[in-house]
C-alpha cells in the first residue's frame, strides 16, 4: 500500500516537473504566435520605420488590401528612402489628382504569395501587383531589387513578408509608344504604327505584349517592302502585319518560353522556340526580352514577321 502511494506521489511530482519546465517554452511560443499575428500595415506601422510608407498605403486606399489574406511579399522604403526622392515628389504623390500614380508605385512593391530572402535570391526578376517585373540581382552578399538594396530581409507577418530596401523603385510611366520612342532603335516601326491608326490603341490601357522589329529588321525586308506597306490602299495589310506581333496581354518571356507559343492580335499564333543559344519567334530572334511599360512589355527582335496566308476556298475543298 505505501510503495502505491509512494509511486503515485512520485508520478504526480515527475507531471508537475514536466510542466515547470515546459512552461517558458509554451510562454516563448505564445509570443512568437502573438508576434506572427500582426499583419502587413500593423507590422510597419509598429516598426516606427515606415511612417511615409504607411501614410502613402493609408492615401491610396491599399490598408484593406494589405492586411486581406494575402500573402503578400513587400518591398518596403524606409523613410530615409522616402526622404531621398526628389524634393516635392512625396507631396505631389500623396495629392488626391495623383492617387492613381501613388496606388501603381505602391503596388510595384508588392509581389503576390510569400517570397522569403531564400526564394529571392535564386529569382532574376519577379511580377508585382502593379504588372511590370521587378529586376533581381544578388553579388556578393548584396541583394538588389532594380536599384534598391536589401538591408534587412524576412520579416514575418501573418499575411506575408516584409524586406527592408533603402530607395523607392519606381515602375515605367511609359506607354509601349513612348518606351519605343524612347529607345530610338523603333522609327520605322513607330511610323508604320501611327500610319495604321494603331497609335491610340497602344497608348491605350492595355496591357499588350510587343514583339518590337528594330530598324535594321525592317531594312532588311525586300527593297520597297515597307514603302508599299505605308501606302494608304495598303492600309489593311500593314494593320494585319503590325497586329502579327502584337499579343494582347502582358507575357513575360519567362512565361512565354513555357507556353511555346501565344495568340496575336491578329489571330493567328506565333512560335516561342528556344536553342542553346537564343530564342526564336517563329524565324526572327530575341534580342532583348522584357523591356517593361506602363501598359506591357516589350521583347525586341531581329526580323519583322509576316503573318501567315489566309487559305483559299479552293484549297480548304481540296483538303477535304
Amino acid at each position: 500500500m505505501k510503495d502505491s502511494r509512494f509511486n503515485i506521489v512520485m508520478r504526480m511530482m515527475v507531471v508537475a516537473l514536466m510542466f515547470a519546465m515546459c512552461s517558458p517554452v509554451m510562454a516563448a511560443s505564445q509570443k512568437v504566435a502573438a508576434k506572427a499575428k500582426a499583419d502587413l500595415v500593423d507590422t510597419a506601422v509598429k516598426a516606427g520605420s515606415f511612417k511615409t510608407l504607411v501614410a502613402a498605403v493609408k492615401a491610396a486606399d491599399l490598408v484593406k488590401t494589405l492586411k486581406g489574406a494575402g500573402p503578400f511579399t513587400v518591398f518596403a522604403p524606409t523613410d530615409k528612402a522616402f526622404a531621398a526622392l526628389p524634393k516635392g515628389t512625396l507631396e505631389k504623390l500623396l495629392k488626391p489628382e495623383n492617387k492613381g500614380m501613388l496606388t501603381q508605385i505602391l503596388m510595384y512593391h508588392v509581389v503576390p504569395g510569400k517570397v522569403t530572402a531564400a526564394k529571392v535570391v535564386k529569382l532574376k526578376n519577379a511580377k508585382t501587383a502593379n504588372g511590370q517585373q521587378v529586376d533581381i540581382k544578388v553579388s556578393k552578399g548584396t541583394v538588389k531589387v532594380d536599384q534598391a538594396k536589401v538591408t534587412a530581409a524576412d520579416i514575418h507577418c501573418s499575411n506575408g513578408v516584409i524586406h527592408v530596401i533603402d530607395r523607392v523603385i519606381l515602375p515605367s510611366s511609359y506607354d509601349i509608344v513612348a518606351t519605343a520612342s524612347k529607345a530610338g532603335s523603333f522609327k520605322t516601326l513607330i511610323a508604320a504604327v501611327k500610319a495604321a491608326g494603331l497609335e491610340k490603341t497602344l497608348r491605350g490601357k492595355g496591357p499588350f505584349t510587343v514583339f518590337a522589329p528594330t530598324d535594321a529588321a525592317f531594312a532588311k525586308l525586300p527593297a520597297g517592302t515597307v514603302e508599299s506597306l505605308l501606302k494608304p490602299e495598303n492600309k489593311a495589310q500593314l494593320i494585319a502585319v503590325l497586329k502579327y506581333h502584337v499579343v494582347p496581354s502582358r507575357v513575360f518571356s519567362g512565361d512565354a518560353l513555357k507556353a511555346g507559343s501565344a495568340k496575336t492580335a491578329q489571330g493567328s499564333a506565333i512560335r516561342v522556340k528556344p536553342t542553346k543559344k537564343s530564342v526564336y519567334i517563329n524565324q526572327a530572334q530575341l534580342l532583348k526580352a522584357d523591356i517593361d511599360a506602363a501598359n506591357g512589355v516589350i521583347h525586341v527582335i531581329d526580323a519583322v514577321l509576316l503573318p501567315p496566308k489566309p487559305q483559299s476556298k479552293a484549297s480548304c475543298e481540296e483538303e477535304k
